[in-house]
C-alpha cells in the first residue's frame, strides 16, 4: 500500500485555508461538496476534465495518479490556492469498476458485487499554493453487499441512482439497502476519507488545527 506523502515543513509558509483563501475542490461531485460542507471547511468547486482511464494497473496507484491529475489540471486555472483532487474506485476480485455506461453495464456491475465483499479506494492529492504536492494518500474501505435478486437490481437501476457512481451504487442514498457491513471509513465510500484528509491538511500546513475556529469563517 502506498505510504502517505507529505512535503517538508516549508509548506507552513503558505496561507492557511480560510474564507478568504478557500480550498479548491477539483471536482463537481455533489457528494464531495456535501462532505466538505459537513465539516465546515471553506472551499469552492471547479470541475476537472480528466478522463478516468489508466485503470488496468494497481488500484491504489491508479486512484492516486488520477487524483493528482485532477488537482493539477484545475490548479492551472486557479492561481495560488490549496487544491484538492480525489478519485474513488471500486475493486472486486482485482477488477476495477468505474461508472456504468448504461443500464446493462450497471446491471453487470451489481451482479458482480452481489453477495460479495469489495474494496472502495479513494485516493486524494493536495497541492499547495506553489503547485507542489503537499500530501497524498489512498484509503481503502471494505464493503459487503447482500445477495441481490434480479428484481432488486432492476428496481434499483430504475431509480437512476447507480449512474455516475463508481460500482453503480451510492451508500449514502437508496443504495444503502444493499450494504450489509463496512470495515473502514464510511465517508471514504461516499467520496472522501475525512479523518485522513483532515490529518493530512494539518500536516501539510493547509490548516493549523481542526475543527476550525470561528475566525476562519
Amino acid at each position: 500500500m502506498p505510504k502517505p506523502f507529505l512535503t517538508p515543513i516549508k509548506t507552513m509558509a503558505c496561507p492557511v485555508i480560510s474564507k478568504q483563501h478557500p480550498l479548491i475542490l477539483a471536482s463537481a461531485s455533489p457528494r464531495r461538496k456535501r462532505l466538505l460542507n459537513q465539516i465546515g471547511l471553506p472551499f469552492r468547486s471547479i470541475k476537472s476534465h480528466v478522463i478516468e482511464k489508466d485503470t488496468n494497473g494497481d488500484p491504489l496507484e491508479t486512484s492516486l495518479l488520477l487524483a493528482e491529475r485532477k488537482a493539477g489540471q484545475v490548479r492551472s486555472k486557479t492561481g495560488k490556492a490549496w487544491v484538492l483532487g480525489a478519485d474513488t474506485i471500486v475493486v472486486i476480485e482485482k477488477k476495477i469498476l468505474g461508472k456504468p455506461q448504461g443500464k446493462e453495464h450497471a446491471k453487470h456491475m451489481l451482479n458482480l458485487l452481489s453477495g460479495k465483499e469489495h474494496r472502495v479506494i479513494t485516493g486524494f492529492c493536495i497541492l499547495n499554493p506553489s503547485g507542489d504536492v503537499a500530501g497524498s494518500e489512498a484509503v481503502t474501505t471494505y464493503v459487503q453487499i447482500k445477495d441481490l435478486s434480479e428484481q432488486e437490481i432492476r428496481d434499483y437501476i430504475c431509480t437512476g441512482e447507480p449512474f455516475g457512481k463508481a460500482g453503480s451504487y451510492a451508500i449514502q442514498g437508496i443504495g444503502s439497502f444493499i450494504v450489509e457491513t463496512i470495515s473502514g471509513s464510511y465517508s471514504n465510500v461516499v467520496g472522501l476519507p475525512l479523518s485522513t484528509l483532515i490529518r493530512t491538511l494539518i500536516s501539510a500546513g493547509a490548516i493549523k488545527s481542526f475543527p476550525l475556529s470561528g475566525s476562519f469563517y
